[in-house]
């Protein structure tokens, strides 16, 4: 068992209205309860802080909660699909728990009970496990700082 891969799977649920862009053309504005699953893998060998974890991402979805998701930077110049948010919401959520001991490696977004959009790090083709990879090398290392900018 020592050598047995272990993950931990989190839900988290994100109210927001949004509106799609087609020819350029808003559309109409519209209400979504997107529900988020994050896996996870815990640097911890001990007990796993599973508080952090969840403070952290109703911190990070308190920035969007009830909110107008075009109008929230980055998608008030990104048309917030649910694949664009979920490309954004990876690495945003990537970037902030790695910090806290946790590697994030998959991220589903659902808009509608039947309609996922899914990154898996594992075998993504958008090189995440290299950016991963570099940030557990920081992480390691104390290469990160309070002002780190997100890629």
């Amino acid at each position: 068992m020592e050598n047995a891969y272990r993950q931990y799977k989190f839900k988290f649920y994100l109210n927001m209205n949004h509106y799609i862009i087609i020819d350029d053309k808003p559309g109409e504005v519209h209400p979504h309860t997107w529900e988020i699953i994050i896996s996870v893998i815990s640097t911890q060998s001990d007990m796993t802080p599973f508080a952090s974890i969840e403070r952290k991402m109703d911190e990070i979805m308190d920035q969007y909660q009830d909110k107008l998701l075009n109008s929230c930077p980055p998608f008030d110049k990104t048309v917030p699909t649910v694949e664009n948010a979920a490309k954004y919401f990876f690495r945003l959520i990537q970037d902030h728990i790695i910090k806290l001991g946790w590697i994030l490696i998959m991220l589903e977004v659902s808009e509608t009970p039947t309609r996922s959009y899914i990154i898996n790090a594992l075998f993504d083709e958008d090189d995440i496990w290299d950016e991963w990879y570099d940030n557990i090398t920081r992480k390691n290392m104390g290469l990160y700082g309070e002002n780190r900018k997100m890629i």
